[in-house]
C-alpha cells in the first residue's frame, strides 16, 4: 500500500508540473494590457480596452492607427492571421506537415502567393504606406510577446514575419470560403444538362416561384412539370449513392437589411448586418474602433476588422453604417477544353496554344518537400473532377481588379451616394453592400467588380475557342447594378436572387439561397411601420420555421390514423402537431419535420445523386435546390417520376417518415430526446483543440445547445452562422449593437479569450459602442 501512495504522489507531482509547466508558457505568451512600449511609430498612439477587450485605438493619423491595428491584431490573433495567409498560398504543410498535403497541393493551382505580389505593386502608393504600416505594427507586435502564440508551441514551430502581401492573401483566403465551389456547380450542372432532355433540365434546376423577395420586386414564373416521361436514368441506378445529400441551405446564411430615416424616430436609417460564417475559436471578427486626426478633422470609425488586414469591414463612421452578405451570384465559369491528342495544346481563338507548366515546391514539415507541376492555360488553371475531361477555370479572384484596399475609402465617405459610387472600385469577394446614412437614406450595390461576358450559358462549361465566347473585361461602374432609396423605405439581402431581367443576365447564379430566409426578413420589415435598433435585432433572431409549414402539413397527411396506429406513431405525430413552428432548443417536431424533408429529398434523388457521382460530380453542387422540383413532383405525384424502387408515392413517403424516425432513434436514443437542441449542439471549436491530449477540450466553446437553422433569419448549425450580430443607425451609435461568438482574444489566458460568447449565446444586445476603459497600452515612438 505504502508503494501505491508514493506512486499516487510521483503522478500527482508530475501532473502539477506538467501544468505548471503549460501555464508558464501561456503566461508568457499573454499581451500586455497595460504599460507602455516603445515601437517605430512615428506618434505616440493609446490601446484602450474595455472589460471585454473591445479595443479603441487613438493615434495622430489613419497610418499610426494602422500599425496601432496590426500591433493589436497580432498579439491577439497571430495564429489565425498565419492561418488565413498559409490557406491562401497553399502553405499549410510547413506547418502542420503531410496531414495538410492534400490541401496545398489543391491550393497551389490559384498561384496566390504569385498573384498577391502583383497586387501589391499596382497599390497607389498611399494605400501602400498605410499597408506597409500595418505589416510592420504586425511583427513589432509579435515580437513584443515574451513568447509566440502558444499554438507554435503545441506545433513545435517559430511563426514567420508578416509581409505586405500576406494582407492580399487573407482577402484571397475570403475567396476561396466565399466563392469556394471552383467549377464544381459548373461541372454538376453540365453533367446534368448533357444527360437528360432540356425540358428535365430546366425544370430539375430552377428558382423557386414561392419564395421570392428580390429588391428590385422582379418574379421568375414557375417550370411546371414535363408532359414526357421523367427520364429513366434518374429513377434507376446501378449503383447506390455514397454522399445521397442533396443542394440544401447548409453552409449558406447571411443577412443584411436596412429601414429608411422615415421609419425611424430619430430620422436617421438603421442597417443590420449578421454575416455568417464558420465559427470556431476565436472567431472571424475583431471589434475595434480607430480614432484619427485627418488635418482638422477628427475622424472616428467603429465596427468589425478582420485581423490580417487594416480596414474597419462593416461599421459606421458616424455619416453612414455598412455592411455584407454574400453576393451568391456567378463569378468563374468552366471552359471546356479541346487537348491536342498528345495532351500538351489546347485549342484558342488564336489557334493552337501550348500549355504552360509552373513548377512550384510544397514545404512539408517533418517530411521531405514536395515537388508540383501547375498546368496552366490563358483562361486560368487546368482541372479536372475525377476522370473528368480538362477544364479551365476562369475565376475573378485571378484577375488584378479582384484584390485591392478600396475598401478603406468606405471609413471616410460621407453619404450613401458616395457608398454606392465607390462599390466598383473595391476589389473583395463580391458583396452585397448595404449602406445607411445619417440623412435617412439606405441603398444596395454589389460591391466589387462584374465581369463582361459572352457566353451561351453561364451555369455549365462552354468552349472558349470561338473568339466569339469569353471574358471581355469587366463591366463599367456606371451599370453596375444599384439601388437607392426604394419606394418601400426597407432593403433587405440573404444569399438569394435580389435583381432580374437584364441585371440578373450580368451575374448569374454561384448557388443562391432557396430564398425562404430573405421571404421571411421581408415579412418581417414590412410589419414594421416604425422601427428601432432591437426591433432589427429581433428579425436577425427570428428561428420562425416559416418554410417548413407546408412540410408540417404533408408530414401530418401521411400520418393518417391507420398508419399511426400500424407504425405506433402516436408521440411521434402529437410532436409533429405541436413543436414543429420554430427551430427552437426544446422542439421535438420540428426535429421530426426537418429529418422528414430531408429524406424525401435523399430518396427521391438517389439515382440522380449515384449519377452525377459516378461521374465525378454531386448533386449537391448543383445550382438550384431540388426543393422547388421535389414540391411540383409531389402534387401531381405521377408514377413515371417515383424512384424505381418504389411503386406508389404513398410507399416512398411513408418510407421517409420511417427511415428518418429510425436515423434519429438510433442517433439520439429515443424521439423524446430528439429535440432540436441536442441535435444541433455548439461546435465552436480551436483548430487545435482535438491535437491536445486531455487538455484541447478546454480551448472550445462549451457545447451548448442552439436555437435556429436554414432556412430562416437566424441561420445555426453546429459550427456554422452568425459570425457577428450587429445594428447600427449613424450618428446614433449609442443605441446601436455589436456582438461576436468567443471574444477579442486568441489566447486561452486573456480576460477576452471567452468575453462575447455568453452574450451571443443568450441573444443579449451588447452596444455597439466601446465601453468604459480598464486597460490601456501606449506605444511610442523610439528614441
Amino acid at each position: 500500500m505504502n508503494w501505491w501512495k508514493w506512486i499516487l504522489t510521483i503522478l500527482t507531482l508530475l501532473l502539477a508540473l506538467a501544468a505548471a509547466a503549460i501555464y508558464t508558457v501561456l503566461h508568457l505568451s499573454l499581451p500586455n494590457y497595460d504599460g507602455t512600449q516603445s515601437s517605430s511609430i512615428s506618434n505616440t498612439a493609446r490601446l484602450e480596452r474595455d472589460a471585454l477587450g473591445y479595443l479603441s485605438i487613438h493615434a495622430a493619423n489613419r497610418s499610426d492607427a494602422a500599425f496601432a491595428l496590426g500591433f493589436a491584431h497580432a498579439q491577439e490573433r497571430f495564429f489565425q492571421m498565419d492561418l488565413l495567409r498559409r490557406n491562401a498560398a497553399g502553405e499549410l504543410a510547413e506547418l502542420f506537415g503531410k496531414r495538410a498535403l492534400k490541401a496545398d497541393l489543391a491550393l497551389r493551382q490559384h498561384r496566390f502567393r504569385s498573384r498577391a505580389t502583383q497586387a501589391l505593386a499596382a497599390l497607389p502608393v498611399e494605400d501602400k504606406q498605410l499597408l506597409s504600416n500595418y505589416s510592420r505594427g504586425v511583427n513589432e507586435g509579435l515580437a513584443a510577446l515574451s513568447m509566440p502564440p502558444f499554438e507554435y508551441t503545441v506545433l513545435q514551430q517559430t511563426p514567420t514575419p508578416w509581409q505586405e502581401t500576406d494582407s492580399f492573401l487573407v482577402i484571397y483566403s475570403m475567396y476561396l470560403d466565399l466563392q469556394g465551389k471552383l467549377g464544381r456547380d459548373d461541372y454538376a450542372m453540365t453533367i446534368l444538362k448533357q444527360t437528360v432532355p432540356d425540358e428535365w433540365y430546366r425544370f430539375l434546376q430552377q428558382h423557386s416561384d414561392i419564395w421570392q423577395a428580390a429588391i428590385d420586386n422582379s418574379q421568375i414564373e414557375a417550370v411546371p412539370l414535363p408532359t414526357s416521361t421523367y427520364p429513366k436514368l434518374l429513377t434507376n441506378s446501378q449503383t447506390a449513392c455514397n454522399l445521397c445529400t442533396v443542394k440544401d441551405a447548409t453552409d449558406i446564411g447571411s443577412n443584411n437589411f436596412a429601414v429608411a430615416g422615415s421609419l425611424t424616430s430619430h430620422g436617421s436609417a438603421i442597417l443590420a448586418d449578421d454575416m455568417h460564417l464558420s465559427i470556431r475559436v476565436p472567431g472571424t471578427w475583431y471589434k475595434a474602433q480607430l480614432n484619427w486626426r485627418d488635418g482638422t478633422q477628427l475622424r472616428t470609425v467603429t465596427g468589425l476588422t478582420l485581423p490580417g488586414t487594416p480596414a474597419i469591414v462593416v461599421g459606421s463612421n458616424g455619416n453612414i453604417a455598412w455592411g455584407f452578405t454574400n453576393s451568391t451570384a456567378d463569378w468563374h465559369d468552366l471552359v471546356a477544353l479541346q487537348l491536342s491528342d498528345d495532351g500538351k495544346r489546347y485549342l484558342t481563338p488564336d489557334g493552337w496554344q501550348a500549355l504552360e507548366y509552373v513548377y512550384d515546391t510544397i514545404k512539408v514539415a517533418n517530411g521531405p518537400d514536395q515537388p508540383l507541376q501547375l498546368a496552366q492555360t490563358q483562361w486560368g488553371p487546368l482541372v479536372r473532377f475525377g476522370d473528368s475531361p480538362a477544364y479551365a477555370l476562369r475565376w475573378v479572384a485571378y484577375d488584378i481588379e479582384a484584390v485591392n484596399f478600396n475598401l478603406l475609402q468606405l471609413e471616410t465617405s460621407a453619404t450613401a451616394q458616395d457608398a454606392l459610387q465607390l462599390a466598383p472600385q473595391v476589389g473583395i469577394p463580391t458583396q452585397n453592400l448595404l449602406v445607411a446614412d445619417n440623412k435617412g437614406n439606405i441603398g444596395w450595390s454589389l460591391m466589387g467588380r462584374i465581369p463582361k461576358r459572352n457566353l451561351p450559358d453561364l451555369d455549365t462549361a462552354q468552349d472558349w475557342s470561338n473568339a466569339d465566347f469569353g471574358w471581355f473585361g469587366y463591366i463599367a461602374a456606371e451599370a453596375q447594378p444599384q439601388l437607392l432609396n426604394p419606394a418601400s423605405h426597407r432593403l433587405w439581402t440573404a444569399n438569394s436572387r435580389m435583381i432580374g431581367a437584364a441585371d440578373y443576365q450580368l451575374i448569374g447564379n454561384g448557388g443562391y439561397d432557396l430564398g425562404a430566409r430573405g421571404w421571411q426578413i421581408q415579412q418581417g420589415l414590412n410589419q414594421l411601420h416604425s422601427a428601432d435598433e432591437q426591433a432589427l435585432h429581433k428579425i436577425q433572431l427570428d428561428n420562425r420555421a416559416l418554410m417548413l409549414e407546408r412540410w408540417q402539413q404533408l408530414l401530418l397527411e401521411v400520418l393518417d390514423n391507420d398508419t399511426v396506429q400500424q407504425h405506433q406513431l402516436q408521440s411521434y405525430r402529437q410532436h409533429v402537431l405541436t413543436s414543429s413552428q420554430s427551430a427552437s432548443v426544446d422542439a421535438v417536431g420540428y426535429s421530426l419535420v426537418r429529418a422528414f424533408r430531408l429524406k424525401l429529398l435523399e430518396l427521391q434523388f438517389a439515382p440522380l445523386s449515384a449519377y452525377l457521382e459516378q461521374h465525378g460530380a454531386r448533386s449537391q453542387d448543383l445550382k438550384y435546390s431540388l426543393e422547388t422540383p421535389l414540391w411540383a413532383m409531389l402534387q401531381q405525384r405521377r408514377t413515371d417520376t417515383l424512384p424505381a424502387s418504389f411503386s406508389s408515392w404513398d410507399e416512398l413517403l411513408l418510407t421517409a417518415v420511417l427511415q428518418s424516425k429510425q436515423q434519429l432513434l438510433q442517433d439520439n436514443g429515443s424521439i423524446n430526446q430528439s429535440n432540436w437542441g441536442y441535435i444541433n449542439q455548439a461546435r465552436i471549436n480551436h483548430p487545435l483543440s482535438g491535437a491536445i491530449p486531455l487538455l484541447g477540450g478546454w480551448l472550445n466553446m462549451p457545447a451548448t445547445e442552439l436555437n435556429g437553422d436554414s432556412h430562416m433569419p437566424r441561420v445555426q448549425r453546429p459550427g456554422f452562422g452568425q459570425s457577428q450580430r450587429m445594428v447600427v443607425a449613424p450618428g446614433q451609435e449609442h443605441k446601436g449593437i455589436l456582438t461576436i461568438p468567443a471574444g477579442q482574444s486568441g489566447h486561452p489566458l486573456s480576460p477576452f479569450y471567452r468575453g462575447d460568447h455568453q452574450y451571443w449565446l443568450n441573444e443579449v444586445a451588447l452596444p455597439f459602442l466601446p465601453g468604459e476603459k480598464k486597460y490601456q497600452l501606449l506605444l511610442t515612438p523610439q528614441g
